[in-house]
């Protein structure tokens, strides 16, 4: 019985249509939202959390005359951050004083309703903004002494292997003693 080679190769690139046409159903079908931090200026990305929509995400700072504490606190709306409402503790320079403001048990709460495909954020040593997710603390100043922007994106198990292989370690900057040369 003598069989080509080439029906092997058949086989076998059929099999990978097969596998690569599965992967791409199966990612596709997976899509999961992340906020995606990136320095401004490079689009480098500096920070990604997985995210769902109606999570919080808070923006925290310190205001720099009053020395309070100001949160900005957004939503996941799809791939937009919905700003919800504005949490601060005293009046000053760069905070509402004429708009309609309630007073709880927060502090001072001003209600928003803008939505957001991208924020811009300048991290200072200062203010020290922290970006809080589901409870998780990130320091926004050692991240980047730069403008930052903050984005919700949907990758998918393809998105995030490819974002993986990006991320791994290249021959122009070794990471361990075995790749200097």
């Amino acid at each position: 019985m003598n069989r080509s080679p080439y029906r092997y190769l058949a086989v076998i690139v059929a099999v990978l249509v097969l596998v690569g046409a599965t992967a791409t159903v199966t990612s596709t079908a997976s899509a999961q939202r992340t906020l995606v931090v990136t320095d401004a200026d490079t689009g480098d990305e500096l920070l990604s959390v997985p995210v769902d929509d109606g999570d919080v995400v808070t923006l925290s700072y310190t205001h720099s005359v009053e020395k309070t504490t100001v949160e900005d606190i957004y939503v996941v709306d799809g791939t937009q951050l919905r700003m919800d409402r504005m949490v601060f503790h005293s009046h000053g320079a760069g905070l509402p004083s004429d708009a309609p403001i309630e007073t709880t048990d927060e502090g001072l709460v001003l209600e928003r309703n803008e939505s957001y495909d991208e924020l811009g954020v300048v991290p200072g040593w200062i203010a020290g903004h922290e970006l809080i997710v589901d409870g998780e603390r990130y320091d926004l100043v050692s991240l980047s002494d730069d403008a930052v922007t903050l984005s919700v994106t949907e990758r998918t198990l393809v998105d995030e292997l490819r974002q993986s292989a990006a991320r791994a370690v290249s021959i122009d900057e070794p990471r361990s003693s075995h790749m200097i040369l």
